[in-house]
């Protein structure tokens, strides 16, 4: 046992729920950012203003977004440099035959590829041939034998949320709205969760509504500390900045948390907002607008298909009440009542920015 401690600690093969599910989770939702997301904001750009040169672009970046993931995920894993350029084929694999479920297949073959490619890495004499044979070879292999079956599994979880949703919008909308908010501020990926899930429809809504709470609800809550840069950088960047000061006071979290269980069943029972664009673009909120951008192609996609007859002006008051004034408003207001009965003080939001 003490050897095998020994070769995994001289391999920098860490078995911890951190390198796993924080750290290549995080990296995860960054290859989809850097390849899926990207990409479908470049293509509807490209659409909108009628120039192919972007759809080509776009299209082009989308197409990579297993390749993208995989190499990301052994970047976090901190693999060798031909163990991560040897993920490339495996994320290819797993993403086509994961289906639906591709990023989840993506996440759990990556890591196993990624793990043996660095456990031979520079074991023998020919290892340019060793270590990318063992970490392809492995990675299509566990992609061919499991992928389908994850894809599955995540379809049938993702189906699942997204039936009960429908059936009971109010709840659903409240749970789904608070656990994927509460996901994006915690240093895990709720964009990796929702794509891995293939979270659309009114559950894409509901998650949606969550994460821009917590993003738009932490940028108002801490104006006071952080003015306009830390409007910006949680706003439009990410609520994880505050994870630091939560661990240190959890009560800085209840406004937002509150937040998210009003604007989740606000925007399942009133507007009906739902994401029917890429299902990465639900666990994103407001971070580069990317949310609002897949709520927008979603609608486009409806109206090509048939589904959707235009794009009404309640659509837009609904995008505008679930991501922006309702979150800001209520995460005020709630902040506003914490900070009067002590639960909140001066400089518990503080970002160092």
């Amino acid at each position: 046992m003490e050897k095998l401690k020994a070769f995994l600690k001289r391999k920098n093969i860490e078995i911890s729920a951190k390198r796993y599910f924080i750290d290549a989770l995080g990296a995860m939702a960054q290859g989809l950012f850097a390849s899926l997301l990207i990409g479908t904001i470049i293509s509807t750009l490209g659409t909108q203003l009628n120039i192919e040169l972007l759809v080509t672009v776009g299209n082009y970046a989308k197409a990579a977004v297993g390749p993208a993931m995989a190499v990301a995920i052994g970047y976090a894993l901190q693999a060798s440099p031909l163990v991560l350029f040897s993920l490339a084929a495996v994320g290819a694999a797993a993403n086509e035959l994961g289906g639906a479920g591709g990023p989840l297949a993506v996440l759990v073959v990556t890591i196993f590829a990624a793990e043996l490619g660095k456990a031979v890495s520079k074991e023998t004499k020919i290892d340019i041939i060793v270590t990318p044979f063992v970490t392809i070879l492995v990675g299509v292999a566990l992609s061919l034998w499991w992928a389908p079956a994850i894809g599955t599994a995540a379809s049938a979880v993702g189906n699942a949320i997204m039936w009960a949703t429908e059936l009971q919008p109010l709840f659903m909308g409240i749970i789904v709205s608070v656990l994927v908010g509460i996901a994006l501020t915690l240093p895990i990926s709720s964009a990796a969760i929702c794509a891995a899930l293939g979270l659309t429809g009114l559950a894409g809504g509901a998650a949606l509504a969550g994460c821009c709470a917590q993003m738009v609800g932490f940028a108002v809550l801490s104006f006071r500390e952080n003015k306009w840069g830390g409007l910006f950088a949680q706003g439009i960047g990410t609520s994880m900045l505050q994870m630091g000061n939560i661990v240190k006071n959890p009560r800085i979290w209840l406004p937002a948390i509150l937040t998210s269980a009003i604007t989740g069943p606000v925007a399942t029972c009133l507007f009906h907002l739902e994401m029917n664009g890429a299902a990465v673009s639900s666990g994103m909120g407001t971070c580069g607008l990317v949310g609002q951008i897949g709520v927008y192609t979603g609608w486009l996609s409806d109206i090509a298909s048939g589904t959707k007859s235009s794009i009404t002006p309640l659509d837009w008051l609904g995008l505008f009440m679930v991501c922006f004034l309702l979150p800001g408003l209520l995460s005020w207001l709630f902040g506003q009542l914490f900070r009067k009965i002590g639960w909140i003080k001066q400089d518990d939001l503080k970002l160092d920015l």
